[in-house]
């Protein structure tokens, strides 16, 4: 068996770090929630999802 040195074990992975921080926003959301789940709008808000009309509205 052979294991990797110390050092190339601390690597991260920094899209899965994203994943987990966004996860942990839509549970902190949902639980705050007073309906049985959260709406589409919601969701995008928590995720700062920008919808394409909503960008080109900005960009005039």
């Amino acid at each position: 068996m052979h294991v990797a040195p110390p050092s190339t074990t601390l690597v991260q992975d920094h899209v899965a770090l994203a994943e987990i921080e966004l996860c942990g926003e839509l549970i902190i959301a949902a639980s705050a929630a007073d309906g049985e789940r959260l709406s589409p709008a919601r969701i995008d808000e928590v995720l700062k999802v920008v919808t394409e009309r909503a960008a080109l509205g900005r960009q005039d």
